[in-house]
């Protein structure tokens, strides 16, 4: 049983405290919330994990589309797209709305639910580098950034451990592999786009080429974040970003494999 069977089979062992368990108990209801205070059952760590990051990621979205002042029809879309990826039930968008409405509050504790978050990831750089991308997908929703939410992003990033530069590089990575989201298709996507999903240059030798393709493989291989705690309704968007990289490795090899001839 997945966390969220948990939580609707009333066996959850405990709705995590602190900012994330404020947010979700407001998300589900106080009485609801009673209800599974008196659970005398246990959950996993990673079940754990998953509720955390089920509700930091659409808390977080909301407070993302509020930073630049309004809230657009294009962040607005992009959050309901991230529930239909992850295939959420009714009972579960409910939820997420809740959340996405949460992180809209003036008051939303934002630092403390991300230190919470990554407190609860540890060392599982590669879910907090998942958590980052999709609200640096928020962000870009309108098809730019606004210089409100790059100043968030970059709060965000460093609390959760990631420097300038590391940030910079991910935010590009991210833009380019929105712009192909709709159509990624080998014949569809620009050297240049291809170039910047995998955040390399067209001076970037072969084999250092090869070695980015495979660490962003492996960061966002869908089995392996799901045993370090993505919520299995998640699955397909890992699954679509492993998709996009071996796309835009693909267009690059094509090119090259091209001159040589």
């Amino acid at each position: 049983m997945t966390w969220w069977g948990k939580v609707v089979g009333g066996t959850f062992g405990f709705v995590i405290g602190g900012p994330l368990g404020a947010a979700f108990g407001a998300a589900v209801g106080h009485s609801f919330d009673r209800g599974l205070s008196g659970s005398s059952h246990t959950t996993s760590q990673t079940e754990q994990i998953q509720a955390a990051f089920f509700t930091a990621t659409f808390s977080v979205l909301g407070c993302i589309a509020k930073v630049d002042g309004r809230v657009t029809e294009s962040e607005i879309k992009l959050a309901n797209a991230v529930m239909e990826d992850m295939l959420l039930d009714e009972d579960q968008k409910r939820v997420a709305k809740k959340l996405f409405g949460e992180g809209k509050r003036s008051d939303f504790d934002l630092n403390g639910v991300i230190l919470q978050l990554k407190a609860c990831c540890g060392r599982r750089r590669n879910l907090i580098r998942m958590f980052l991308e999709i609200q640096i997908n928020a962000a870009w929703a309108d098809g730019s950034y606004h210089p409100n939410e790059v100043s968030l992003l970059e709060q965000i990033g460093n609390q959760l451990g990631f420097d300038q530069e590391e940030l910079r590089k991910l935010i590009s990575m991210v833009g380019a592999k929105s712009q192909t989201r709709k159509t990624v298709q080998e014949d569809e996507i620009s050297l240049g786009q291809a170039y910047a999903i995998l955040g390399v240059s067209e001076t970037t030798a072969d084999k250092d080429l090869k070695k980015a393709y495979r660490r962003l493989t492996n960061q966002h291989h869908p089995d392996k974040l799901v045993s370090k705690g993505l919520p299995e309704e998640m699955m397909k968007v890992a699954t679509e970003r492993t998709y996009e990289i071996r796309t835009a490795y693909e267009v690059i090899i094509k090119e090259r494999e091209g001159k040589k001839v």
